[in-house]
């Protein structure tokens, strides 16, 4: 694959000052098409190796477009803030927005580059790694991102000839570190592994693009005319309403997925559980002892815990959450309420938001409502495509399990109420003064939806409830049962996974 790269491409001067200004003016306008249509985002990863002109192009793509609609990040080893988070948390938080373009230096290919290479890491580990890149590469591209990978490469005699003009001149001297010579020195390794990464996550959706990066004139030319013509065929192909606009929904009923297990397991909950407030009063004040405990054993600082609630309308969910914040350090947790995406939120892939609120380790965060809404509310009411909702099961999936990678410990709760229940908390809210703000239109008009959400749910359980990040289904029409077993999970599960 890199022996194409080696050919010894050059374009002269005269050359490339006579196509430089047409190519200019076409971007800028692309880049203007771009910002005003608002229909979808570029990304523009820059990889390869060391003294190959990376920065170069970066800072000339920055100089041929309007640098306040271009978002530029490179990035390094990790900060510390970062490193307490899963790996790919600082990618996900800089994603540009509909309209924006994001350039990327030294994206999410490179430490697993590093780390093999210097053989830090084994073949099954890059593997894996490998297959991760893939995956979320392909979810960019399903959620409509222009996503656009250039790796430069140098042939090992360019590489070492590039490194020492660039050493011998006194401007450009400290562009080259005691690193630099290092990698060089294993460039045959470097070579092998990274080909290695390209050939592996070079797909249809997002291919790499290899440029030789010898000559300056070639090198600029090359990514300036790939990176326009890219552009120009998605914003000259048929338009798409972009997903900050308000979503029209769908009066059409989503279709039934097969149970996993052929079972309807919301229909087999019983959810008249019996609790008494003499048994509710001190089995609480153990469980909050127990959880503000772990919360500050010494092990738990190398840990974070994730807290899902979802569940009816009025089953609870609020009590739940105050019933384990009221146990732990205010400067410990952080409550995220999810209610509809705001604008902003729209114009990203769908898991930007929740990837943002992700907790530091040693700190809860506790969600009510989540990513699931997307096969819920999203699935029933039509704010999504059936696509969408299909295939975020698995993107669900393979979120959660990065988050199990990273140490980080998930709890999930559905909690379900009866529909005779659900209408007596409701009559209570609208008569209760302290309580009106809890019942909306909205609350009303998802409960004629009932059967719909039902299937959503059962369809929800089966196909996200894995061995990292089970479900727990929470009976609620009692709410101090509920409360109870909450806590007592939730307290399970961290006393487990300490």
């Amino acid at each position: 694959m890199f022996e194409s790269a080696e050919v010894g491409h050059r374009i002269d001067r005269e050359e490339y000052r006579r196509r430089e200004p047409a190519l200019r003016a076409a971007l800028l306008q692309a880049q203007l098409d771009l910002a005003a249509l608002k229909r979808f985002p570029v990304l523009i990863v820059v990889g390869g190796v060391d003294g190959a002109g990376k920065g170069e192009t970066v800072n000339l793509l920055n100089e041929w477009m309007d640098p306040r609609h271009i978002d530029t990040h490179a990035f390094g080893a990790p900060s510390d803030e970062e490193a307490e988070r899963p790996r790919m948390w600082r990618f996900w938080r800089v994603l540009p927005s509909n309209g924006r373009i994001g350039m990327l230096f030294g994206a999410w290919h490179s430490q697993p580059v590093l780390d093999r290479a210097y053989r830090r890491t084994g073949s099954d580990r890059f593997e894996q790694q490998l297959q991760e890149i893939e995956r979320f590469e392909r979810m960019l591209a399903d959620e409509g991102v222009l996503l656009l990978k250039f790796w430069f490469h140098l042939s090992k005699k360019d590489q070492q000839a590039r490194l020492k003009a660039l050493e011998k001149e006194p401007l450009t001297h400290w562009r080259v570190t005691r690193e630099d010579w290092h990698r060089f020195e294993k460039y045959d390794r470097f070579r092998k592994v990274s080909e290695l990464l390209v050939r592996r996550t070079s797909t249809p959706a997002a291919p790499w693009i290899v440029v030789e990066g010898v000559d300056e004139c070639y090198r600029a030319l090359t990514v300036g005319e790939t990176l326009l013509a890219a552009m120009r065929q998605r914003l000259d192909g048929p338009g798409t309403n972009p997903p900050s606009a308000t979503p029209t929904p769908t009066a059409q009923p989503a279709p039934r997925l097969p149970a996993i297990d052929q079972r309807d397991v919301l229909s087999m909950l019983e959810l008249d559980q019996p609790m008494t407030r003499e048994v509710y009063e001190p089995a609480l004040a153990l469980l909050q002892g127990r959880l503000n405990r772990l919360s500050r054993d010494v092990k738990f600082r190398k840990r974070a815990a994730v807290v899902v609630f979802e569940g009816s309308d009025a089953a609870g969910k609020g009590g739940a959450i105050r019933r384990i914040t009221a146990a732990l350090d205010a400067r410990q947790y952080q409550g995220i309420p999810v209610g509809a995406p705001s604008e902003e939120e729209r114009a990203h892939p769908y898991l930007w938001r929740f990837w943002r609120d992700l907790p530091r380790r040693g700190r809860f965060a506790l969600f009510d409502r989540s990513w699931y809404g997307r096969v819920l509310v999203e699935r029933v009411e039509g704010y999504c495509s059936e696509a969408d909702w299909r295939r975020a099961y698995g993107e669900i999936n393979e979120f959660e399990g990065e988050l199990d990678a990273h140490g980080v410990i998930i709890a999930k709760f559905w909690l379900q109420v009866s529909k005779e229940e659900q209408l007596r908390r409701f009559r209570d809210r609208e008569q209760v003064a302290f309580k009106n703000f809890k019942i909306t239109a909205d609350d009303w008009r998802n409960r004629k939806r009932w059967a719909a959400y039902h299937q959503a749910v059962c369809d929800m359980v089966d196909r996200t409830s894995t061995d990292v990040a089970p479900w727990t289904l929470i009976e609620s029409n009692n709410k101090l049962y509920a409360r109870i077993k909450v806590l007592a999970t939730l307290v399970e599960r961290v006393e487990q996974a300490l």
